[in-house]
């Protein structure tokens, strides 16, 4: 969990730096800092759920690679 925390801090701190350097604004900064994870993390479960579909159907087919992690690209 402290990792988890401790990379939740530097998303914030990295994403509010780069807002507040292209704007200028604290305030833009600071919501664009809180929006962006929000945003990010929905993305994040359609792509899941993309690369989800896209590994089954390589399974019908017969055509998945499995690495050597046992991943299935």
């Amino acid at each position: 969990m402290l990792k988890t925390m401790t990379f939740a801090i530097t998303h914030f701190t990295v994403a509010f730096t780069v807002a507040w350097l292209l704007t200028g604004n604290f305030v833009v900064g600071g919501l664009i800092a809180l929006v962006e994870p929000a945003v990010n993390t929905v993305a994040y479960y359609f792509h899941e759920k993309a690369w989800e579909k896209i590994g089954k159907a390589g399974i019908e087919a017969g055509t998945e690679v499995k690495t050597k992690h046992g991943l299935v690209c």
